[in-house]
């Protein structure tokens, strides 16, 4: 089951890389911009509940569709870019064993304990 759903994860993030290409913008701000949702473990230094909050709010695939849909709506490429970095880094952290955090530590995640 692991397997299938690293998976359905690797075909998520394809997808995102797929709805990269339908931008106009240069291919290098991808790999630029695919790791900059990892700033929001800044909110660990404050503490687990909170680093876990904020960790787990721009780590959320459905705030990534969001923003995609809203900058396809208005029309407005930076926005959907936006969305879609946020939809695919989370799904290549998945498929790396990253999940969503507990707030009891920064290794607990709903797809099991990193590191185990």
């Amino acid at each position: 089951m692991k397997k299938l759903l690293s998976l359905e994860e690797l075909a998520q993030f394809a997808f995102g890389i797929f709805l990269f290409s339908k931008l106009s913008f240069a291919w290098w701000w991808f790999p630029v911009l695919i790791f900059l949702p990892d700033l929001s473990m800044l909110g660990y230094l404050f503490n687990a509940k909170i680093g876990a909050w904020v960790y787990n709010f721009f780590h959320h695939k459905a705030l990534g569709i969001v923003i995609l849909t809203i900058g396809f709506i208005y029309d407005f490429e930076a926005v959907s870019l936006t969305g879609i970095i946020l939809f695919s880094h989370s799904a290549l952290d998945r498929v790396l064993g990253y999940g969503l955090k507990h707030e009891t530590d920064f290794k607990d995640t709903h797809l099991g304990r990193i590191g185990k």
